[in-house]
Protein backbone atom coordinates (compact mmCIF):
# COMPACT_ATOMS: atom_id res chain seq x y z
CA UNK A 1 0.00 0.00 0.00
CA UNK A 2 0.96 3.64 -0.47
CA UNK A 3 1.02 5.91 2.14
CA UNK A 4 0.29 8.97 0.22
CA UNK A 5 0.79 11.61 2.95
CA UNK A 6 4.64 10.60 3.17
CA UNK A 7 5.35 12.29 -0.49
CA UNK A 8 4.02 15.81 1.06
CA UNK A 9 6.22 14.98 4.25
CA UNK A 10 9.90 15.79 3.60
CA UNK A 11 11.74 15.07 6.76
CA UNK A 12 9.94 11.83 6.55
CA UNK A 13 10.80 10.91 2.97
CA UNK A 14 14.68 11.79 3.93
CA UNK A 15 14.51 9.73 6.96
CA UNK A 16 12.72 6.77 4.97
CA UNK A 17 15.30 7.15 1.72
CA UNK A 18 18.08 4.85 3.76
CA UNK A 19 19.38 4.08 0.02
CA UNK A 20 20.05 7.54 -0.47
CA UNK A 21 17.73 7.14 -3.74
CA UNK A 22 16.35 11.06 -3.70
CA UNK A 23 20.14 12.23 -3.19
CA UNK A 24 21.01 10.20 -6.40
CA UNK A 25 18.05 12.21 -8.30
CA UNK A 26 18.67 15.34 -7.52
CA UNK A 27 22.64 15.25 -8.35
CA UNK A 28 21.91 13.67 -11.91
CA UNK A 29 22.98 17.01 -13.16
CA UNK A 30 26.17 17.28 -11.15
CA UNK A 31 27.18 13.45 -12.22
CA UNK A 32 26.89 14.48 -15.78
CA UNK A 33 28.76 17.69 -15.21
CA UNK A 34 31.77 15.35 -13.63
CA UNK A 35 31.48 12.71 -16.11
CA UNK A 36 32.12 14.91 -18.79
CA UNK A 37 35.23 16.57 -17.04
CA UNK A 38 36.82 13.02 -16.35
CA UNK A 39 35.84 12.05 -19.45
CA UNK A 40 37.92 15.29 -21.00
CA UNK A 41 41.28 14.51 -18.67
CA UNK A 42 40.97 10.92 -20.12
CA UNK A 43 41.46 12.26 -23.36
CA UNK A 44 37.99 11.24 -25.17
CA UNK A 45 37.26 15.06 -26.13
CA UNK A 46 40.73 14.94 -27.81
CA UNK A 47 40.37 11.67 -29.66
CA UNK A 48 40.21 12.04 -34.04
CA UNK A 49 39.28 8.04 -34.78
CA UNK A 50 39.82 6.99 -38.22
CA UNK A 51 36.18 6.05 -39.26
CA UNK A 52 32.72 5.00 -37.85
CA UNK A 53 33.33 1.02 -36.40
CA UNK A 54 31.56 -1.83 -37.91
CA UNK A 55 29.63 -2.36 -34.69
CA UNK A 56 29.37 -0.98 -30.77
CA UNK A 57 29.37 -4.06 -28.56
CA UNK A 58 28.10 -2.91 -24.99
CA UNK A 59 29.23 -5.10 -21.85
CA UNK A 60 28.20 -4.77 -18.10
CA UNK A 61 26.25 -6.48 -15.38
CA UNK A 62 22.79 -5.57 -14.53
CA UNK A 63 20.22 -2.99 -15.44
CA UNK A 64 22.59 -0.53 -16.33
CA UNK A 65 24.56 -1.03 -18.78
CA UNK A 66 21.58 -2.63 -20.60
CA UNK A 67 19.75 1.24 -20.68
CA UNK A 68 22.77 2.55 -21.50
CA UNK A 69 22.89 -0.23 -24.51
CA UNK A 70 18.78 0.55 -25.22
CA UNK A 71 19.66 4.70 -25.71
CA UNK A 72 22.79 4.53 -27.83
CA UNK A 73 21.22 2.41 -30.10
CA UNK A 74 18.42 4.65 -30.25
CA UNK A 75 20.52 7.64 -30.50
CA UNK A 76 22.48 6.42 -32.98
CA UNK A 77 20.16 4.62 -35.25
CA UNK A 78 20.47 3.22 -38.04
CA UNK A 79 24.46 4.64 -38.34
CA UNK A 80 25.62 1.73 -36.68
CA UNK A 81 24.44 -1.07 -34.73
CA UNK A 82 24.80 -1.20 -30.81
CA UNK A 83 24.94 -4.67 -29.57
CA UNK A 84 24.67 -5.52 -26.22
CA UNK A 85 26.40 -8.76 -24.97
CA UNK A 86 24.53 -10.24 -22.53
CA UNK A 87 26.01 -12.23 -19.87
CA UNK A 88 25.88 -15.41 -18.74
CA UNK A 89 26.80 -17.33 -15.29
CA UNK A 90 25.14 -19.19 -12.36
CA UNK A 91 23.85 -16.08 -10.10
CA UNK A 92 24.30 -12.32 -10.54
CA UNK A 93 27.69 -11.76 -8.45
CA UNK A 94 30.37 -10.28 -10.01
CA UNK A 95 32.89 -13.62 -9.59
CA UNK A 96 30.02 -15.79 -11.60
CA UNK A 97 28.81 -13.93 -14.59
CA UNK A 98 30.95 -14.06 -17.89
CA UNK A 99 30.81 -12.38 -20.93
CA UNK A 100 31.53 -13.56 -24.88
CA UNK A 101 32.06 -11.97 -27.84
CA UNK A 102 30.28 -12.92 -31.17
CA UNK A 103 31.72 -14.76 -33.90
CA UNK A 104 32.23 -11.73 -36.01
CA UNK A 105 33.87 -9.43 -33.93
CA UNK A 106 37.40 -8.53 -35.06
CA UNK A 107 39.59 -5.31 -35.57
CA UNK A 108 37.29 -2.66 -37.04
CA UNK A 109 34.10 -3.33 -33.80
CA UNK A 110 34.62 -1.15 -30.87
CA UNK A 111 33.51 -2.97 -27.80
CA UNK A 112 32.24 -0.81 -24.67
CA UNK A 113 32.36 -2.05 -20.95
CA UNK A 114 30.10 -0.21 -18.61
CA UNK A 115 29.80 -1.05 -14.76
CA UNK A 116 29.25 0.47 -11.87
CA UNK A 117 31.67 -2.71 -9.69
CA UNK A 118 34.85 -2.69 -12.09
CA UNK A 119 35.23 -5.93 -9.68
CA UNK A 120 34.27 -8.58 -12.05
CA UNK A 121 36.54 -11.20 -13.75
CA UNK A 122 34.42 -11.68 -16.74
CA UNK A 123 34.47 -8.62 -17.74
CA UNK A 124 38.71 -8.44 -17.80
CA UNK A 125 38.43 -12.17 -19.46
CA UNK A 126 36.09 -10.53 -22.35
CA UNK A 127 38.65 -7.53 -22.03
CA UNK A 128 41.46 -9.53 -22.63
CA UNK A 129 39.62 -11.64 -25.51
CA UNK A 130 38.97 -8.23 -27.57
CA UNK A 131 42.38 -7.53 -27.38
CA UNK A 132 43.29 -10.68 -29.14
CA UNK A 133 40.60 -10.01 -31.92
CA UNK A 134 41.96 -6.76 -32.47
CA UNK A 135 38.70 -4.61 -31.21
CA UNK A 136 38.88 -1.19 -29.67
CA UNK A 137 38.47 -1.24 -26.20
CA UNK A 138 36.64 1.73 -24.06
CA UNK A 139 36.16 1.03 -20.51
CA UNK A 140 33.96 3.54 -17.88
CA UNK A 141 33.98 1.88 -14.52
CA UNK A 142 34.99 3.36 -11.08
CA UNK A 143 38.64 4.39 -10.48
CA UNK A 144 41.49 2.00 -8.76
CA UNK A 145 39.22 -1.37 -9.89
CA UNK A 146 40.37 -4.30 -11.56
CA UNK A 147 39.06 -3.43 -15.01
CA UNK A 148 41.61 -0.54 -14.83
CA UNK A 149 44.57 -2.82 -14.83
CA UNK A 150 42.47 -5.25 -17.49
CA UNK A 151 42.14 -2.19 -20.23
CA UNK A 152 45.50 -0.76 -19.80
CA UNK A 153 46.82 -3.89 -20.77
CA UNK A 154 44.82 -4.27 -23.28
CA UNK A 155 45.94 -0.83 -24.48
CA UNK A 156 42.46 0.36 -24.24
CA UNK A 157 40.86 3.51 -23.34
CA UNK A 158 39.59 4.05 -19.47
CA UNK A 159 37.48 6.89 -18.41
CA UNK A 160 36.61 6.84 -14.47
CA UNK A 161 33.16 6.88 -13.50
CA UNK A 162 31.55 10.15 -11.66
CA UNK A 163 31.22 8.54 -8.14
CA UNK A 164 30.45 10.30 -4.71
CA UNK A 165 32.10 9.44 -1.71
CA UNK A 166 28.70 7.92 -0.13
CA UNK A 167 28.81 5.86 -3.23
CA UNK A 168 31.16 3.77 -1.42
CA UNK A 169 28.34 2.73 1.70
CA UNK A 170 26.66 0.18 -0.16
CA UNK A 171 26.23 -1.26 -2.99
CA UNK A 172 24.69 0.44 -6.02
CA UNK A 173 21.67 -0.42 -7.54
CA UNK A 174 22.03 -0.82 -11.27
CA UNK A 175 18.64 1.20 -11.39
CA UNK A 176 19.79 3.92 -8.72
CA UNK A 177 19.44 7.47 -9.75
CA UNK A 178 22.50 9.00 -10.80
CA UNK A 179 24.27 5.67 -11.98
CA UNK A 180 22.86 5.40 -15.73
CA UNK A 181 24.44 9.31 -16.24
CA UNK A 182 27.49 8.47 -14.69
CA UNK A 183 27.73 5.51 -17.13
CA UNK A 184 25.99 6.97 -19.80
CA UNK A 185 27.72 10.28 -20.54
CA UNK A 186 31.27 9.56 -21.06
CA UNK A 187 30.00 7.27 -23.65
CA UNK A 188 27.77 10.02 -25.67
CA UNK A 189 31.22 12.05 -25.71
CA UNK A 190 32.99 9.06 -27.38
CA UNK A 191 30.47 8.53 -29.76
CA UNK A 192 30.00 11.87 -30.74
CA UNK A 193 33.86 12.15 -31.28
CA UNK A 194 33.08 8.54 -33.36
CA UNK A 195 30.62 10.57 -35.48
CA UNK A 196 27.85 8.10 -34.28
CA UNK A 197 25.59 10.45 -32.88
CA UNK A 198 25.44 13.87 -31.81
CA UNK A 199 26.57 14.78 -28.15
CA UNK A 200 29.07 17.90 -28.25
CA UNK A 201 30.22 19.22 -25.16
CA UNK A 202 27.61 22.06 -24.66
CA UNK A 203 24.88 19.75 -25.42
CA UNK A 204 25.72 17.98 -22.45
CA UNK A 205 26.24 20.59 -20.36
CA UNK A 206 22.52 21.56 -21.58
CA UNK A 207 21.33 18.03 -20.50
CA UNK A 208 23.16 18.69 -16.91
CA UNK A 209 20.87 22.16 -17.09
CA UNK A 210 17.47 20.39 -18.01
CA UNK A 211 18.53 17.40 -14.77
CA UNK A 212 19.01 20.40 -12.60
CA UNK A 213 15.48 21.45 -13.88
CA UNK A 214 13.30 18.40 -13.09
CA UNK A 215 15.29 18.13 -9.89
CA UNK A 216 13.46 21.53 -9.01
CA UNK A 217 10.38 20.86 -10.10
CA UNK A 218 10.42 17.14 -8.80
CA UNK A 219 12.41 17.67 -5.29
CA UNK A 220 10.64 16.42 -1.89
CA UNK A 221 9.92 19.82 -0.77
CA UNK A 222 7.49 20.27 -3.79
CA UNK A 223 3.91 19.64 -2.74
CA UNK A 224 2.14 17.21 -5.04
CA UNK A 225 0.04 18.95 -7.13
CA UNK A 226 2.65 20.61 -8.43
CA UNK A 227 4.92 17.71 -8.94
CA UNK A 228 5.07 15.79 -11.70
CA UNK A 229 7.10 13.16 -10.51
CA UNK A 230 4.75 12.47 -6.89
CA UNK A 231 1.63 13.08 -9.18
CA UNK A 232 2.82 10.10 -11.59
CA UNK A 233 3.72 8.14 -8.07
CA UNK A 234 -0.01 8.96 -6.40
CA UNK A 235 -1.46 8.09 -9.89
CA UNK A 236 0.54 4.40 -9.46
CA UNK A 237 -0.79 3.78 -6.36
CA UNK A 238 -2.16 0.30 -6.44
CA UNK A 239 -2.14 0.10 -10.12
CA UNK A 240 -0.42 -2.06 -13.14
CA UNK A 241 1.61 0.33 -14.70
CA UNK A 242 1.47 -0.15 -18.88
CA UNK A 243 3.73 2.67 -19.90
CA UNK A 244 2.84 3.43 -23.92
CA UNK A 245 6.04 5.37 -25.57
CA UNK A 246 6.14 7.20 -28.98
CA UNK A 247 9.46 9.00 -30.32
CA UNK A 248 12.45 7.53 -30.65
CA UNK A 249 13.79 8.17 -27.49
CA UNK A 250 10.47 7.60 -25.65
CA UNK A 251 11.29 4.08 -25.89
CA UNK A 252 14.14 3.30 -24.18
CA UNK A 253 13.06 5.84 -21.25
CA UNK A 254 9.43 4.00 -21.16
CA UNK A 255 11.56 0.36 -20.76
CA UNK A 256 14.17 2.40 -18.06
CA UNK A 257 11.49 3.28 -16.16
CA UNK A 258 9.97 -0.48 -16.09
CA UNK A 259 13.63 -1.62 -14.78
CA UNK A 260 13.51 1.22 -12.26
CA UNK A 261 10.25 0.38 -11.15
CA UNK A 262 10.40 -3.03 -10.60
CA UNK A 263 14.75 -2.62 -8.72
CA UNK A 264 13.56 0.26 -6.52
CA UNK A 265 10.23 -0.10 -5.81
CA UNK A 266 9.20 -3.40 -6.21
CA UNK A 267 6.56 -2.81 -8.67
CA UNK A 268 5.84 -4.81 -11.68
CA UNK A 269 4.80 -3.17 -15.23
CA UNK A 270 4.60 -3.20 -19.00
CA UNK A 271 5.79 -1.37 -21.52
CA UNK A 272 5.46 -1.34 -25.85
CA UNK A 273 5.45 1.29 -28.05
CA UNK A 274 3.11 3.00 -30.30
CA UNK A 275 0.88 2.35 -32.11
CA UNK A 276 1.40 -1.80 -31.50
CA UNK A 277 0.99 -1.32 -28.10
CA UNK A 278 -2.78 -0.44 -28.90
CA UNK A 279 -3.24 -4.07 -30.64
CA UNK A 280 -0.78 -5.72 -27.84
CA UNK A 281 -2.62 -4.24 -25.39
CA UNK A 282 -6.15 -4.02 -26.04
CA UNK A 283 -6.92 -7.49 -24.62
CA UNK A 284 -5.29 -6.34 -21.18
CA UNK A 285 -7.36 -3.43 -20.69
CA UNK A 286 -10.68 -5.68 -21.44
CA UNK A 287 -9.96 -8.15 -19.21
CA UNK A 288 -9.66 -8.80 -15.39
CA UNK A 289 -7.38 -5.63 -14.68
CA UNK A 290 -9.49 -3.57 -16.86
CA UNK A 291 -11.23 -0.60 -13.93
CA UNK A 292 -14.24 -1.14 -14.97
CA UNK A 293 -14.13 -5.19 -14.59
CA UNK A 294 -16.13 -5.56 -11.25
CA UNK A 295 -18.92 -4.50 -11.56
CA UNK A 296 -19.70 -4.68 -7.63
CA UNK A 297 -15.92 -2.97 -6.91
CA UNK A 298 -19.00 -0.23 -5.77
CA UNK A 299 -20.53 -2.01 -3.24
CA UNK A 300 -16.48 -3.62 -1.86
CA UNK A 301 -15.73 -3.32 1.82
CA UNK A 302 -12.47 -1.26 1.42
CA UNK A 303 -11.27 -1.60 5.33
CA UNK A 304 -11.56 -5.40 5.27
CA UNK A 305 -11.11 -5.95 1.61
CA UNK A 306 -7.74 -5.48 -0.14
CA UNK A 307 -8.36 -3.33 -3.45
CA UNK A 308 -8.22 -5.00 -7.07
CA UNK A 309 -5.35 -4.34 -9.20
CA UNK A 310 -6.28 -2.19 -12.56
CA UNK A 311 -4.09 -1.38 -15.18
CA UNK A 312 -3.20 2.43 -15.50
CA UNK A 313 -1.78 3.42 -18.80
CA UNK A 314 1.42 6.10 -18.62
CA UNK A 315 1.50 7.63 -22.04
CA UNK A 316 5.67 8.71 -22.03
CA UNK A 317 5.93 10.69 -25.83
CA UNK A 318 8.43 12.52 -27.25
CA UNK A 319 7.51 14.67 -30.40
CA UNK A 320 7.16 12.40 -33.29
CA UNK A 321 8.39 13.47 -36.60
CA UNK A 322 6.23 14.68 -39.46
CA UNK A 323 3.25 14.94 -37.01
CA UNK A 324 1.89 12.07 -37.41
CA UNK A 325 0.29 10.49 -33.70
CA UNK A 326 -0.74 7.57 -32.27
CA UNK A 327 -1.91 9.46 -28.96
CA UNK A 328 -5.19 10.35 -30.18
CA UNK A 329 -6.12 6.56 -30.58
CA UNK A 330 -4.27 5.60 -27.52
CA UNK A 331 -6.21 8.02 -25.41
CA UNK A 332 -9.15 6.42 -27.03
CA UNK A 333 -8.94 3.19 -26.15
CA UNK A 334 -7.86 3.28 -22.74
CA UNK A 335 -10.82 5.33 -21.87
CA UNK A 336 -13.44 3.15 -23.85
CA UNK A 337 -12.12 0.73 -21.10
CA UNK A 338 -12.89 3.35 -18.00
CA UNK A 339 -8.91 2.97 -17.60
CA UNK A 340 -7.23 6.31 -16.42
CA UNK A 341 -4.38 7.53 -18.20
CA UNK A 342 -1.28 9.92 -17.30
CA UNK A 343 0.42 11.82 -19.52
CA UNK A 344 4.21 12.84 -19.57
CA UNK A 345 5.34 14.59 -22.65
CA UNK A 346 8.81 16.90 -21.96
CA UNK A 347 9.17 20.24 -22.89
CA UNK A 348 10.55 21.76 -25.83
CA UNK A 349 13.85 21.33 -26.49
CA UNK A 350 17.22 18.90 -28.17
CA UNK A 351 17.06 15.18 -28.21
CA UNK A 352 19.30 14.76 -25.50
CA UNK A 353 17.54 17.34 -23.34
CA UNK A 354 13.82 16.08 -23.89
CA UNK A 355 15.36 12.34 -23.14
CA UNK A 356 16.78 13.38 -20.06
CA UNK A 357 13.87 15.32 -18.92
CA UNK A 358 11.52 12.06 -19.85
CA UNK A 359 14.01 9.65 -17.64
CA UNK A 360 14.25 12.18 -14.85
CA UNK A 361 10.84 12.98 -13.80
CA UNK A 362 10.67 8.99 -13.93
CA UNK A 363 13.13 8.29 -12.01
CA UNK A 364 11.96 10.53 -9.31
CA UNK A 365 8.24 8.69 -9.43
CA UNK A 366 10.17 5.42 -9.08
CA UNK A 367 11.87 6.85 -6.06
CA UNK A 368 8.75 8.11 -4.71
CA UNK A 369 7.02 5.06 -5.11
CA UNK A 370 9.56 2.82 -3.42
CA UNK A 371 9.82 5.29 -0.22
CA UNK A 372 5.96 5.82 0.32
CA UNK A 373 5.34 2.05 -0.22
CA UNK A 374 8.57 0.71 2.27
CA UNK A 375 10.32 -0.96 -0.24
Amino acid sequence: MLDESLLDAPEALAEADRRGLLRGAAEAGARVRTAVRLAAEAGITELKPDGRPRAVLIAGPGTAPAGVADLLGALAGVGCPVTRIHPTGVAPAAGALRWELPGWAGPVDLLLVATPDGSEPGLSLLVDQAYRRGCTIVAVAPARTPITEAVDGAHGLFAPMATAPYDQDAPLAASAPGVLWALLTPLLALLDRAGLLAAPPEALQKVADRLDHVAERCGPAIATYNNPAKTLAADLADALPVIWTEGPTAGPAGRRFTAALAELAGRPALTAELPEALAAHSVLLSGALAAGADPDDFFRDRVAEAQALHARVVLLRDRPSGGLSAAPAARELALSHDTAISELEPEEGGELETLAEMIAITDFAAVYLALASGA
